[in-house]
């Protein structure tokens, strides 16, 4: 096993699914060399649950927002509830927020309204918005494009399986890709490819655990722990080492969640 370190920018450590094993799960990351996560709030209402567990593990960070797929089902967060969030010392990111049309297309108008707002957040705040983007392309990049045009943020596309377009939209913002375990399925030739014509100091990794566990472990339980597998398919593609990815990446971690490196530089 390598000894080189990297992070799983985004993982979901409150679900159910870790409910009677997060302990052993996050032991197992760190075993891996995964020793940083970021674990993502998805309403807001859940956010004490999620800061918890950022307080009780020094390994895990997290962010805080309004899924878009919950859009319609929550209570619409305002700008200074975000940021008020920001105030804790873990918490390093803004969402995750964004457009779901595949599932939700019917809240597209209430989706895109707290979409601006959290990226009226990140401006504020300066930390990272986390986006999720899934059959939204056009507005996705019309959205995005338009509020940095107006005032700058930093901004990851999480778990990235959009089309070239938006890719192109997303990096000429400055913005980073994360590749998931949907990057090394088989199958994913095509977003493979767009991943490869991005800049190396662009690109995150990540599990979006439990969900999208990469092969082999592909129709089981993802964890952080399986950041290496994504990590190894990033490696080939760009091919470098696996030590070099792996520093590669914790560099663009570090850039642009800048929040957690001060926190490990501290510690």
């Amino acid at each position: 096993m390598s000894d080189a370190l990297i992070t799983d920018s985004h993982c979901h450590l409150d679900f159910p699914d870790f409910a009677d094993t997060r302990d052993e799960v996050i032991a197992r990351a760190l075993d891996a060399g995964v020793h940083r996560m970021v674990t993502i709030c998805t309403r807001l209402r859940n956010e004490p649950a999620v800061r918890a567990i950022a307080e009780a593990n020094d390994p895990v960070f997290y962010a805080a927002g309004t899924h878009p797929m919950s859009a319609a089902e929550e209570p619409m967060a305002t700008v200074d509830e975000l940021v008020a969030l920001t105030q804790h010392p873990k918490f390093v990111a803004i969402g995750e927020t964004g457009l779901d049309y595949h599932y939700t297309a019917e809240s597209a108008d209430v989706q895109k309204r707290s979409l601006e707002i959290h990226i009226a957040a990140a401006q504020e705040t300066q930390l990272p918005l986390v986006i999720h983007a899934r059959d939204a392309d056009d507005d996705m990049a019309e959205i995005l494009a338009r509020n940095f045009k107006s005032r700058p943020y930093p901004c990851v596309m999480h778990c990235f399986s959009s089309g070239a377009a938006l890719a192109r939209t997303a990096l000429d913002c400055g913005f980073y890709l994360s590749m998931s375990g949907i990057a090394a399925f088989p199958k994913s030739t095509e977003l493979r490819e767009i991943f490869a014509l991005a800049p190396r100091d662009r690109i995150l990794v990540e599990t979006d655990s439990p969900y999208l566990a990469p092969p082999p472990y592909r129709g089981k339980r993802n964890e952080p722990s399986y950041t290496v597998q994504t990590a190894r398919v990033g490696a080939d593609l760009f091919e470098m080492s696996y030590e070099a990815f792996a520093a590669q990446t914790e560099a663009n971690f570090d850039r642009l969640f800048a929040k957690a490196a001060r926190w490990a530089e501290a510690a």
